[in-house]
């Protein structure tokens, strides 16, 4: 059974890293692997967001391409950001609040809760998703979530 794995900005930001430091060549060939096993590797929008404003703002236009060409690669990859989603990261969001494990400044447009809810509507088979991740802590309130580098193919 082939698994789903949402990227998180932890991940997703190697994946536009230039150069290709010992750290980003281990993730292109951790996604590399997965991809040869069947997994699909899938960017939320508001990951893409969180990643792309900051090599935006850095001017790192390179690294834009190579976020652009990851996310072409396969079809279906990137996932657009939907109103269910949103209402669903609103839910979620105030039901962390509510149990006092908010995962991030009441101010802020708290992302980790938004990429969980993308990967929570996503309509696959229980047991086959994932979040990709280089802090587990935030999401793992709301869906399976892993170090990127713990999830094999």
């Amino acid at each position: 059974m082939s698994l789903s794995i949402v990227l998180d900005t932890g991940p997703l930001s190697l994946v536009a890293s230039l150069p290709r430091t010992t750290l980003v060549q281990q993730l292109h060939r951790w996604a590399e692997q997965h991809a040869t096993v069947g997994n699909r590797l899938l960017v939320p929008a508001i990951a893409d967001f969180e990643v792309r404003r900051e090599l935006v703002r850095l001017q790192r236009h390179q690294s834009v391409q190579a976020l652009d060409a990851f996310e072409t690669a396969e079809p279906y990859r990137y996932l657009p950001l939907t109103d269910s989603a949103l209402r669903l990261a609103a839910s979620l969001w105030a039901e962390a609040r509510q149990r006092g494990m908010p995962t991030a400044d009441p101010r802020e447009l708290d992302c980790d809760v938004i990429i969980a809810a993308q990967a929570l509507t996503l309509q696959v088979q229980p047991g086959t998703l994932v979040i990709a991740t280089s802090n587990v802590g935030h999401p793992s309130q709301f869906v399976n979530a892993a170090l990127w580098t713990e999830i094999r193919p």
